[in-house]
């Protein structure tokens, strides 16, 4: 039996949805889905989950009229309870808010529930300081309106009123981001699972098909700026989101996660475990403000997520492959970790410096990989000085 690819075949798409470019393990989930989804729902809730945290055997189905084994791939590394609650949560009629540091995976969890679940994770809404009501609700093409008058084909519908009537999943990213008033305009969707459209008195309200939910995102840092009022806040089921609690865990997620987008960057260089294992271990005792051996040290004022390790991971193959000899080293990790360290405050330049020179600089002396990452890292340093 053949084995079915991880991805769709390729396209101009710079980053398929989840939905997409996943298609071939959803529709094995589907066929041999041995339970009855919720309404409007895609899968039962124990094919989402396998979904999401992937499965040790893979499964056989038909794909593209031939029979293939599909392996489902683990999506979220984390707490596989904090999965269990998210879906228990969007079964019944109470939202979602994920919640957590940046960099954690709150989106990535909320795109891919919403792939499983409804099948479309791209009714979404980016919470910003300029997001309005009628960015949650509707608007109007207004020169139709102005010379045929309001009427429900010249309505502009929000991602929130297309999830409705079509009983899917809207995603609501940074909602805290939002001033209250427009956060508030959510209350009645979510209570009452509907929008009124005063200006249709004909056709004045618009209802909430089975399977609609909200699946809403906010930083832990930015919860003081925009607060959820009291009445919003009940209206929402909150699961933290925690930084990822094991070197093991982190390590796992940077190899998955940077090979995808070497993948997508057709970069043929691989990062080595030696190489990830020294990436990993800089974040995690950054992070901590101390070494694996006690020694302590200031912490950084950014927050140095697995998303950043990620992203520092995927400079590094860059830069090799373009500017170096092909192989990721850790002289490109040390090359692009200043860029991560310092962000919001160049104070954060003598943290790095310091770790180098009470942890990097002792390990150097007895490693040939902290040699060459200390020295590398002592010259980026003094670089951006």
């Amino acid at each position: 039996m053949a084995k079915a690819p991880d991805k769709e075949a390729k396209s101009d798409i710079l980053r398929e949805p989840a939905e997409v470019q996943y298609a071939a393990q959803l529709e094995a989930l589907k066929q041999n889905d041995g339970d009855t989804p919720p309404s409007a729902w895609k899968l039962s809730p124990r094919s989402v989950f396998t979904y999401i945290v992937g499965s040790q055997k893979p499964l056989k189905a038909t794909i593209g009229g031939k029979a293939v084994e599909v392996p489902i791939t683990r999506k979220f590394f984390g707490d596989d309870s904090l999965v269990e609650r998210a879906i228990v949560t969007l079964a019944s009629e109470r939202a979602l808010l994920l919640v957590g540091e940046p960099g954690t995976g709150k989106s990535w969890l909320s795109e891919h529930l919403a792939a499983g679940i409804s099948g479309c994770s791209t009714l979404t809404i980016q919470g910003t300081a300029g997001t309005t009501e009628e960015h949650i609700k509707y608007s109007w093409n207004v020169a139709r309106v102005i010379a045929e008058g309001p009427t429900p084909q010249n309505m502009i519908p929000s991602p929130t009123m297309i999830a409705m009537k079509g009983g899917g999943l809207l995603r609501f990213e940074e909602i805290t981001r939002c001033v209250p008033d427009v956060q508030d305009s959510l209350v009645s969707i979510l209570s009452d699972k509907n929008i009124a459209v005063p200006e249709l008195p004909d056709a004045n309200m618009v209802f909430a098909r089975p399977g609609f939910n909200v699946i809403a995102t906010a930083n832990s840092r930015d919860q003081g700026v925009n607060e959820l009022s009291a009445a919003l806040k009940r209206r929402f089921n909150y699961i933290h989101i925690p930084v990822v609690g094991d070197q093991k865990t982190e390590i796992a997620i940077v190899r998955d996660r940077s090979k995808e987008l070497l993948e997508r960057y057709k970069i043929t260089a691989k990062l080595e475990e030696p190489v990830l294992a020294l990436l990993a271990t800089v974040f995690r005792e950054m992070r901590n403000g101390a070494s694996s051996e006690g020694v302590s040290f200031q912490k950084p004022s950014t927050t140095l997520s697995t998303a950043e390790a990620i992203g520092v991971a995927l400079d590094s193959a860059i830069h090799a492959r373009y500017f170096g000899s092909g192989a990721i080293g850790v002289q490109d990790v040390a090359r692009n970790l200043v860029g991560s360290v310092v962000k919001e405050d160049l104070a954060d330049l003598a943290v790095l410096k310091e770790y180098l020179s009470v942890v990097a600089k002792k390990r150097a002396g007895k490693d040939a990989t902290w040699k060459s990452f200390h020295e590398a890292a002592l010259k980026a340093v003094s670089s951006a000085s």
